[in-house]
């Protein structure tokens, strides 16, 4: 598997090096040069897999003569190795629940795989890794429990103070080890910009050896494919076919997991991306002007990101084509107030307790 930089096509990276030095020098994200196709008999009777077995058949795919065969279905096994049951809402309703592992966030499936595949190219006495991660409140807590106790890694969390949850915070600041947190005065997408400015300073990464944790790592965006195909069987084992997903939307790397998984032939009819009203992605799709802006508090806090750094990876998935995008992805944004009510419609519709997150994608 072969990568290169959104800001230089010609630029090509081997995964591992990808994986150790997850942001290019030129301030772009890694994308695979070829998005590889399953096989139609695959697709055709994936409700007949397990999600070790989807997430092992896809990771298998993408990274082809990367990781041998036995040690990744081991790597695999070991991080997808808890559920994410689909849950019937209504007729054709239905939530993908991807709070079933340790930390209980989603985020659980890319730190996982992220720091099984750190750990297995890292080698004895080479250099300490410092992971950096910015985390706007659930990035931070998968991260910590995905490395706690990584033998050769160092973890440092920087988090907005006052902006995430206490059950986060302390999530983030409890662990010990080789796991730091640090609260910064100011918002994730400050965060965000420490992060990237240490991946662009060339004497700091002289003397440290600098990764990320975010999902502008390759290794983070990878292993959020494997439940969307996993949500299709098990929504085909029900019967149904013509799947639309909706998706909660801050950084967009869980939807641009998504439209990945749409690329290698995942059948999908349609995709939501619900924002709060940090609303740079829908505003670009109506009037063609893609302009940040500084990111806004909001009850939805994970996804509080101003300059969601994996839209430039849907946008290259696309060849720049927005026409297309618009065709496949929808987007709206959602107010605080609306989202209040969205918890309070979904509790007294179907008896479930949705987070402010769900609520927007619902």
């Amino acid at each position: 598997m072969k990568l290169y930089s959104t800001n230089n096509k010609d630029l090509r990276v081997s995964f591992q090096e990808a994986v150790f030095n997850s942001m290019p020098q030129d301030k772009g994200l890694y994308m695979p040069t070829e998005i590889p196709q399953l096989e139609q008999e695959f697709i055709d009777n994936i409700e007949q897999y397990s999600l070790p077995e989807i997430a092992y058949k896809i990771a298998s795919t993408l990274l082809k003569d990367e990781i041998p065969v036995a040690d990744l279905k081991a790597l695999v096994e070991d991080a997808a190795n808890f559920d994410a049951p689909v849950v019937k809402l209504n007729a054709d309703t239905f939530v993908l629940e991807l709070f079933h592992g340790p930390s209980l966030a989603f985020k659980d499936f890319g730190a996982r795989f992220m720091s099984r595949v750190m750990a297995y190219f890292l080698k004895d006495g080479e250099q300490l890794l410092d992971v950096l991660v910015a985390t706007s409140g659930d990035t931070g807590g998968a991260v910590a429990l995905g490395f706690l106790g990584v033998p050769n890694t160092r973890v440092t969390i920087l988090f907005p103070k006052g902006k995430v949850s206490e059950v986060q915070r302390l999530q983030l600041t409890t662990n010990g080890k080789n796991i730091r947190a640090i609260a910064v005065d100011g918002t994730f997408d400050d965060c965000q910009a420490l992060v990237k400015q240490a991946f662009a300073d060339e004497e700091l990464n002289t003397k440290f050896r600098l990764t990320s944790a975010n999902s502008i790592n390759i290794a983070r965006l990878i292993p959020q494919t494997f439940y969307y195909f996993n949500a299709y069987a098990q929504l085909k084992r029900q019967g149904f076919k013509d799947v639309v997903f909706s998706v909660p939307s801050g950084n967009f790397g869980n939807i641009g997991a998504g439209l990945l998984a749409y690329k290698m032939g995942l059948p999908v009819r349609q995709f939501i991306a619900a924002t709060n009203a940090n609303d740079t992605v829908p505003r670009f799709l109506e009037s063609g002007v893609y302009e940040t802006k500084p990111s806004v508090q909001t009850y939805a806090n994970a996804m509080d990101v101003g300059a969601p750094s994996n839209w430039i990876r849907i946008m290259n998935l696309f060849e720049e084509d927005r026409a297309a995008i618009q065709e496949l992805v929808k987007a709206y944004r959602f107010t605080d107030e609306e989202t209040l009510a969205g918890i309070k419609e979904i509790y007294e519709q179907f008896n479930y307790v949705a987070c402010p997150h769900t609520a927007i994608a619902y």
